[in-house]
């Protein structure tokens, strides 16, 4: 089972962010321990390394981005998502872009994010760190 990682689940752990932490935890758990095939887009990479330079340096953002990367593939974001995410019905420019990766990657299985309201317009499931467990969980 492949799941894209949104920058919300990520920084949920990079930040402790409470009370958050926990689920998003365990989701990139499950990565780590091959249990899933975690994926990313270059974007959400980029975001998280923004977003995290208000609270961390450089050196530390790049290590602990190296060992996410260790176990989480990088998707390629090409020309084709990009026209698609254009002309979509996305409210969000980036999580159309996001979406459309995932999408025409043809093995995503899901996207993980808690920010499910700006997907509605995804053909893929769409799932909350805290319902994903949950589905895993009664799939054991």
């Amino acid at each position: 089972m492949k799941v894209l990682i949104d920058s919300d689940v990520i920084l949920d752990v990079f930040l402790k962010r409470t009370p958050f932490f926990s689920s998003s935890a365990t989701i990139i758990s499950y990565g780590e321990r091959n249990k899933i095939s975690l994926c990313t887009t270059p974007l959400i990479i980029s975001n998280v390394y923004y977003l995290l330079r208000k609270n961390f340096e450089h050196k530390k953002i790049i290590e602990n981005l190296q060992i996410l990367l260790e176990f989480t593939d990088i998707l390629t974001m090409g020309k084709p998502a990009v026209i698609l995410a254009l002309n979509s019905e996305f409210s969000d420019f980036e999580d159309a872009l996001e979406n459309y990766t995932a999408e025409n990657s043809g093995d995503v299985d899901f996207i993980i994010t808690r920010n499910i309201k700006d997907y509605k317009n995804s053909k893929l499931k769409v799932l909350s760190p805290d319902k994903f467990i949950e589905l895993i969980n009664n799939n054991a």
